[in-house]
């Protein structure tokens, strides 16, 4: 009789996601008191899960009875489309952004690039949009949320990202993860959105190094110390900055509009898929390790 034979991992993916968990010291569960179903370890590996699956919750659940994740992940029985709900509104953003930075904290970038895009935060059919302009009706304004995020050229991983309901500028969000990431002494490259002096003071205060192509202008010589340096000194590899493009092209396939109505859900709902996105990235890089070695073998 032919032996089944059970791996503690089952994906990649899976392995990533443990290894996160212990990183930071998860608890098991949060209530002292009443069932313990579900561990946290349990929730974080589902909701990945469902932001990955690019499906409605319904048709989520539907796939989990038909899949081994239930089985992998040690599951007593699988969670209703209410319960992943809940679990989605339960964690907070600031514990989304201690497992993002957990999740890239053993990478040292060695340059990095900033760039924005605008993702539909209202999900409506682009079909019927086409038919009521024919019919001479005039189209409702629906305002787009802006995404800004901070790449890793090398790995192609996210550090930081800023999204706003509604269109703001380009430096409003670089700002505002120049000030709050973590990563010093570190060359970071934008296009020309990001030429502003004020925000290469920013970027200096918080040990950074900004590049950002001098806008054309009248004026044989730009205004600001660090303008100046942009134009006359730019940096060999300032071609690099073209990573964070095909990055934000990656979470665009991943993310056609965001499905949340509030706004606070909608930034959480975007965390997560960052979140997933980088775990994907470590899973892919184990796998061409993985792969190199046997070929060399």
């Amino acid at each position: 009789m032919q032996k089944e034979l059970y791996y503690q991992y089952e994906s990649k993916l899976h392995k990533q996601v443990i290894k996160l968990c212990h990183s930071l010291e998860i608890s098991l569960h949060d209530n002292h008191k009443g069932p313990k179903i579900y561990t946290n370890y349990q929730r974080i590996a589902l909701i990945v899960l469902f932001m990955r699956s690019r499906k409605s919750l319904r048709d989520f659940i539907a796939e989990l009875y038909e899949s081994r994740w239930p089985r992998w992940l040690g599951l007593k029985e699988i969670p209703s489309k209410s319960t992943i709900h809940n679990w989605l509104k339960g964690f907070s953003m600031s514990f989304i952004r201690e497992l993002l930075a957990a999740s890239v904290k053993d990478y040292e970038p060695e340059l990095m690039a900033v760039d924005a895009t605008g993702i539909d935060s209202w999900k409506r059919s682009r079909h019927y949009e086409k038919r009521i302009k024919q019919c001479g009706f005039r189209e409702e304004h629906m305002p787009y949320a802006k995404a800004d995020i901070l790449v890793d050229t090398k790995n192609k991983l996210v550090y930081e990202h800023v999204l706003r309901m509604k269109p703001r500028h380009d430096v409003l969000g670089a700002a505002t993860m120049l000030k709050r990431t973590k990563i010093k002494h570190v060359l970071v490259l934008g296009d020309k959105g990001y030429d502003s002096e004020p925000l290469h003071r920013i970027a200096e205060k918080n040990d950074l190094l900004l590049f950002a192509p001098v806008r054309s202008s009248p004026r044989k010589t730009p205004k600001g110390k660090h303008r100046k340096r942009c134009k006359n000194n730019p940096p060999e590899n300032k071609g690099m900055r073209n990573i964070v493009e095909a990055v934000i092209r990656s979470l665009k396939v991943r993310i056609n509009s965001l499905k949340c109505r509030l706004h606070f859900m909608k930034k959480r709902e975007f965390a997560w898929h960052i979140l997933t996105y980088n775990l994907e990235v470590f899973a892919r890089f184990l796998k061409l390790v993985r792969w190199m070695i046997l070929s060399s073998n």
